[in-house]
């Protein structure tokens, strides 16, 4: 009876040994790494809660290079866009020194070539790479060069649209090239002044809206008549002759037209004719400065004809220069967007990671206390273990 009630002490004191054992291994686990939960079995709903937060934090991370991926790209768009728009504040400039009355042909052609040069540098910008085998402008993605100076025009050969970050923000990471460098409004964005015929020394400015409601969309012919040095003028819409039929034209004064006004100053001759038609969003940066090229390297104009030139390159420079502002201020808005987009995910983020923490990590203070009494308990079960092994027939013999 006795061997059988000592082997059960010695079980039962080597059972709470090895229990207290494993607790201690356990806290002293906890104590090292800081954690409550380090596999599933310690806390199964704190475990599925911190693998929630967890992968939130990956995809949230997963975000945030997306994010810093557009901003990056952004932030180099809209550089380009700031040279572009410094080589087309330059471009106005020479244009402007060319109307002087002062310079002859050899002057305006060494206008022409800096224009040329100050062309193929917005060229070069338009095709400007991304760094990472992209490209700026490139629209919603192109293996090449989305700009090709193709006979006749500069050609835009990516996909027009924007592409954008994976993920749900939808970020850009291009710019639409078609949209930004060749898609300016013609003329002074509403309509455009035209010289259809012109013999005289009268000249048309871009003309103003001074009455939008009755902008009719129509084009209009603005004839003039002179006979014996006394000048009238007419105007046609869409072909037909209107109530403005023989009217007496004075020089600087404005003539108005169902919502528009236009200023032609000097002298028509007969048969000279102006045209108004409605703005259309074909003008290219390319072609502006392709015109103003040509106009200055041609010899042999009249003064009227050089004035002419100067006020419709000008106009073309402020309205291409007008879309690359637009385009620049989109980029801006876009990166405020992102940094608004970085700190909301900053938010989510610190939340997931509170939401992590919460579900497994260790209060050290408990940890400690809890690993002190598991240490006394240890301690008590070893020496329990060592006072029971320590029977045996002999010593009982001995007793």
């Amino acid at each position: 009876m006795n061997r059988i009630s000592t082997s059960q002490a010695f079980d039962t004191s080597l059972q709470q040994l090895q229990k207290r054992q494993s607790e201690l291994g356990e806290a002293q686990q906890q104590l090292t790494t800081g954690k409550r939960v380090n596999k599933a079995s310690d806390d199964p709903t704190a475990a599925a809660r911190a693998e929630r937060a967890l992968a939130s934090i990956a995809r949230i991370d997963a975000d945030k290079r997306g994010v810093e991926a557009s901003k990056g790209l952004m932030s180099q768009t809209e550089s380009a866009l700031g040279d572009a728009n410094d080589l087309l504040q330059r471009a106005g400039e020479l244009i402007v020194s060319a109307g002087n009355g002062s310079y002859g042909d050899p002057q305006r052609k060494s206008v022409a070539t800096e224009l040329k040069g100050i062309r193929d540098q917005l060229y070069a910008v338009a095709n400007r790479s991304d760094g990472a085998n992209g490209y700026l402008f490139g629209g919603q993605g192109s293996s090449q060069a989305p700009f090709i100076d193709a006979p006749g025009a500069v050609q835009f050969r990516g996909t027009a649209g924007q592409s954008q970050i994976a993920g749900t923000e939808g970020l850009p990471i291009t710019m639409d090239g078609g949209a930004t460098w060749l898609s300016a409004r013609t003329g002074n964005g509403v309509f455009e002044t035209k010289v259809t015929v012109s013999n005289g020394s009268a000249t048309i400015d871009t003309g103003s809206v001074v009455n939008p409601s009755a902008i009719t969309g129509s084009t209009y012919d603005l004839q003039f008549t002179n006979t014996a040095g006394v000048v009238t003028y007419s105007v046609l819409k869409d072909g037909a002759p209107t109530a403005q039929t023989n009217v007496a034209y004075q020089s600087g004064t404005a003539i108005q037209i169902d919502g528009m006004a236009v200023n032609v100053a000097g002298t028509p001759a007969n048969g000279d004719v102006f045209q108004l038609t409605p703005s259309t969003p074909t003008l290219s940066v390319f072609d502006t400065l392709d015109k103003a090229v040509a106009d200055l390297s041609a010899t042999g104009k009249r003064s009227s004809q050089i004035t002419q030139d100067s006020t419709m390159n000008l106009r073309n420079i402020d309205q291409v220069m007008t879309r690359m502002q637009a385009a620049r201020s989109d980029a801006g808005v876009t990166l405020n967007r992102i940094d608004s987009v970085n700190d909301r995910l900053d938010g989510q983020r610190v939340a997931g990671e509170t939401e992590k923490s919460s579900a497994e990590d260790l209060d050290m203070v408990q940890a400690i206390s809890a690993f002190q009494n598991k240490q006394s308990g240890y301690d008590a079960a070893l020496k329990s273990y060592s006072m029971v092994q320590r029977l045996s027939l002999f010593q009982y013999l001995n007793g």
